[in-house]
């Protein structure tokens, strides 16, 4: 009997199907319009697009306008590309439009999806971002619907890694541009660090359609993006540190893997602190826990979990001499990304490679709220449901389910479950086999490098597959008389696997992981010939489907790339003909075969990324099949539950090679990975939840910079500063309703004098009769302004505007970068606080906001500072001062490399990028600095260039503790 809810979603759909009902309501419509638009020359429909923008700038909404303009985007589509968007294409199109997420199956055709609210939105003329996962598809889809937006009449611009800036500013300011997410916010970040706004390359966010939006806002969303240059070398420290950990017994760490954590038991800190005093590393008589030993803790933390947590060849891979970080989601290389909180240096020393040095914030922000920058914000996805309370808590986004073209005609079969890896191994094996012998193309996926190569080794051994051949005929003569079927088909395997052993080779097959990206297009276009089979690490974001038959574009292009021939529009067409009729046959062989079988190694801690794989079988309504093998040793069954599933599969009987199948035994699974994806979505959370709280001093900090960019003239502002400063000093020094004999004049007196540069009779002031602290403020304030005066009127006011706006912003981010810091050191130690029993956020955002109040009076107290002290140079000063600082930022940015975050350590600490920031622009006439003095210098960081010109850092030079 059918429950209310159930009952009335029967009668009345569910609230996703009343709203793709209306959406095809509006389907008829452009369809309707087809025939007029079709009968349209290509000058006529090129013109449709100015015709809409004037309609639009006359106050025509968007909205108005999508019938005709999606009928326009489609026929353009067909004339280009020769493809015509299908009606639920543009359901998912107007859902886009609407600010929402188009969940669409594999093989739907998202990418030409995204065509149709691009260009309607695009008529705006505020650009639209489309956001992919990776290079390659950005690439590749700017390259392909580039051709529909310039039949079309729009520019189509991209952004990827290495492009100059110029060209970047030329891309953003197209009407449609694609980028990657990571390019996107470094861009934004990089923007706010520039010194003139014409340097800045990106010019608002108006909307933006993200690809691959779970992978994109979810997975890569538990670390923010940050931009950090160079801090101290200790990489020595490192690997003395290093060479201690491969002694440690179990006995000394426990390891949480849950929690992806490791910590050293009391009796391994005891063995680790003896082992540093030994080595010489602790001064005598000190602990590893005394303050000034506080540094080897996180040495020897971020080298055991270095040791113990992360696995060459799953979690990263040595490549070129450098470690390089695996994504855990996709299976790719993460070239130029690193883990943060010195996580990665551990890895470095671990694994015997050069050793990078660590790096500190310049800049930073998460991926929530650099897409919540944005006015309008939609995504596409094959797998967004399972996600949709996350993507509509923290973004405001609706998850929209689209229906498919064609019936989806694949089976998902019940997870099998077996005791042990051997048997779970003995069995994709046997699988693997019986496809190959059917003519089945197969797509294998694992979850790392290691156990696809592992798997692909098995099967290129002859000796594995005899193996596999003598148990399946143990097991064949174990068969029942009523088993003939089960009994034929264990024999006709091994047989197959016997004859495949003969030949020496093994089953042929391809590897797709982060080694073989380069062969990733052709390696999948290959995927659905009959008895093809493909090992492939995690399948998100590939971006190109796997069709039966082969891929026979693909196909053509690598045909001419081994006959070494240059690819052309002609050739291709060429033996694209030439290769179809064989194509076309082998589709129908694999059609008859089942279509492509997806097979599963182990269940992935999120079911997004299971039923991506599982999306790749059964594209446009071809037949397939989907299994997934499992085993107790798995590292999700192992983690979550695996004695209690041991005991009761004991208690089944279950025999050798046998498995459990049974729905209730995916209901578990799912339940263990639902777990796992709530708790990964607390961490998102949490980050967020603080990032909350910087993001609003960024706003702050990043339109005080716009402004000071904008304005031709800040002397109201640099004013404003001053007196605020001067208020400042006079509240500290006189305090209100004091006595004269509690004033401290004299303290007043000096800090006049080390901020403004000159004596101020400040003391005989304070003696006369009836003054005030009014009274000295008053008189304070027109010194000060007649100080400035003094230097506008010597410099000339141009050279006085400009010093101005160069210190204002030069001191601006010289405070910011030590605010992220003190921010980092505060959120990583705050958690501490909830053992008092008080929240940890409240106390974070209490410290942050009195942190950033105390930033604005250093900022005002600097600034006023650098004014007061800019002198006069002659020419040939100001050439050495430029030459100097020239050189400094040329070290800086010599020592910078770009980086990128890293997701799983978010878990304790961010991952780092580095930049190089835009060099401050260089004093002309005058400058605020004397290399020859260094009462002009004002606060020097002790990692910055010391401004005497020398080459060295400040603390090595005349910052140098006797």
């Amino acid at each position: 009997m059918l429950g209310l809810g159930a009952a009335a979603r029967k009668v009345f759909g569910t609230a996703n199907d009343r709203q793709v009902k209306t959406l095809m309501r509006k389907v008829r419509a452009i369809n309707e319009l087809e025939p007029e638009i079709s009968a349209l020359s290509d000058e006529a429909l090129r013109a449709k697009t100015q015709e809409f923008r004037e309609r639009h700038a006359q106050g025509e909404t968007l909205d108005a306008l999508l019938p005709e303009a999606f009928a326009v985007a489609r026929e353009g589509a067909k004339r280009a590309l020769g493809m015509r968007p299908f009606d639920v294409q543009l359901v998912g199109g107007m859902v886009l439009h609407q600010g929402k997420i188009s969940e669409m199956k594999t093989g739907e055709g998202k990418t030409l999806v995204a065509v149709l609210p691009t260009y309607l939105n695009a008529i705006a003329g505020k650009g639209v971002h489309v956001v992919t996962v990776n290079d390659y598809l950005a690439r590749r889809d700017a390259e392909w619907m580039g051709k529909v937006y310039g039949f079309l009449g729009l520019t189509t611009g991209i952004v990827t890694p290495g492009v100059g800036d110029a060209d970047r500013k030329a891309a953003y300011a197209c009407d449609v541009t694609y980028c990657t997410n990571n390019e996107l916010g470094f861009d934004y970040l990089r923007d706010n660090m520039k010194f003139r706004l014409d340097d800045m390359v990106q010019r608002g966010h108006a909307f933006a359609i993200v690809d691959e939006v779970d992978s994109i806002l979810i997975d890569e969303a538990r670390t923010p993006l940050i931009i950090s240059g160079p801090a101290e070398d200790s990489s020595e420290t490192y690997r003395a540190v290093d060479a201690i950990i491969p002694e440690i017994r179990p006995e000394h760490y426990d390891i949480d893997e849950k929690a992806r954590s490791a910590n050293f038991t009391d009796e391994g800190n005891e063995f680790i602190e003896q082992r540093l005093s030994a080595a010489g590393l602790l001064p005598e008589g000190t602990g590893l826990y005394d303050p000034e030993n506080v540094s080897y803790v996180h040495h020897v933390n971020q080298a055991l979990r270095a040791h113990t947590l992360f696995k060459k060849d799953t979690h990263y891979i040595v490549r070129g001499g450098k470690v390089v970080i695996i994504d855990e989601f996709t299976g790719r290389m993460m070239d130029g990304r690193r883990f943060g909180d010195g996580l990665h240096q551990a890895l470095e020393a671990k694994e015997g490679v050069q050793i990078q040095p660590e790096n500190v914030t310049l800049a930073s922000i998460t991926f929530q709220n650099l897409f919540r920058l944005y006015s309008k914000l939609s995504g596409m996805t094959g797998t967004a449901m399972t996600e949709a309370d996350e993507f509509a808590s923290i973004y405001g986004l609706e998850v929209v389910e689209i229906p498919t073209n064609l019936p989806i005609a694949r089976q998902d079969e019940d997870d099998q479950v077996f005791r042990s890896g051997d048997e779970k191994t003995l069995a994709l094996i046997e699988a693997i086999a019986d496809a190959h012998r059917r003519g089945q193309p197969a797509l294998v996926g694992t979850t790392s490098i290691e156990k696809s190569e592992q798997l692909s080794a098995l099967l290129s051994q002859p000796q594995a597959l005899l193996k596999t051949a003598e148990v399946l005929r143990r097991f064949a003569g174990q068969t029942k008389p009523k088993e003939e079927t089960r009994r034929a088909y264990l024999e006709d395997t091994a047989a197959h696997l016997e004859q495949i052993a003969r030949t020496g080779k093994g089953i042929p097959h391809e590897v797709l992981n982060a080694r073989h990206h380069e062969r990733e297009a052709y390696i999948v276009a290959k995927g659905g010939l009959p008895g093809a089979v493909t090992i492939a690490t995690n399948m998100a974001g590939r971006g190109t489907d796997i069709q039966l038959g082969g891929n026979v574009e693909m196909m053509a292009r690598e045909k001419l790339l081994d006959l070494g021939e240059q690819v052309t529009e002609q050739r291709l067409h060429e033996v694209m003909a030439e290769i179809t009729p064989k194509a076309q046959a082998d589709k129908k062989t694999a059609l008859e075969a089942g279509g492509l079988w997806v097979i599963g190694t182990e269940r992935h801690e999120s079911r997004r990324i299971d039923n991506q794989l599982r999306g790749r079988s059964g594209r446009q309504g071809d037949p397939g099949r989907s299994s997934f093998y499992l085993s107790l040793d798995d590292d999700l069954m192992r983690i979550f539950g695996s004695e209690r599933m041991d005991k009761m599969l004991k208690t089944l009987g279950l025999q050798e090679g046998e498995a459990i199948i049974h729905p209730w035994v995916n209901k578990a699974i799912e339940k263990a990975q639902g777990k796992v994806e709530a708790r990964n979505f607390d961490i998102r959370k949490n980050l967020l939840k603080f990032d909350d709280v910087m993001n609003d001093q960024r706003k702050a900090i990043f339109a005080q910079r716009r402004e000071i960019m904008e304005a031709d003239d800040v002397q109201e502002t640099v004013r404003d500063m001053r007196h605020e400063h001067i208020d400042d000093l006079v509240a500290e020094h006189i305090p209100e309703r004091a006595y004269a004999d509690q004033w401290d004049v004299e303290g007043l007196y000096a800090k006049l004098l080390q901020d403004f540069g000159r004596e101020v009779p400040v003391i005989a002031w304070a003696k006369e009769e009836g003054v005030d602290d009014e009274h000295i403020r008053e008189r304070l304030v027109k010194m000060a302004d007649e100080q400035v005066a003094e230097k506008a009127a010597a410099f000339g006011p141009e050279v006085m505007r400009q010093i101005e706006k160069s210190v204002l912003l030069q001191t601006i981010d010289h405070h910011w970068r030590e605010h992220l810091v003190t921010l980092e050191h505060l959120r990583s130690v705050i958690g501490f606080r909830g053992y008092a029993q008080r929240d940890p956020l409240n106390e974070y955002k209490t410290e942050a906001f009195e942190l950033f109040q105390s930033l604005l009076g250093r900022l005002r107290r600097d600034v006023t500072r650098q004014i007061a002290y800019v002198q006069v140079m002659s020419q040939d000063e100001a050439a050495r001062q430029r030459a100097a600082l020239s050189a400094a930022a040329d070290q800086l940015a010599a020592a910078a490399q770009p980086r990128q975050p890293a997701p799983e350590p978010a878990l304790e600490g961010a991952g780092a990028a580095s930049a190089a920031p835009s060099p401050a622009p260089a004093p002309i006439q005058a400058a605020e600095i004397d290399p020859t003095d260094p009462a002009t210098w004002g606060q020097v960081g002790r990692n910055e260039p010391c401004p005497c010109g020398s080459g060295q850092r400040y603390k090595s030079c005349h910052g140098k503790v006797a």
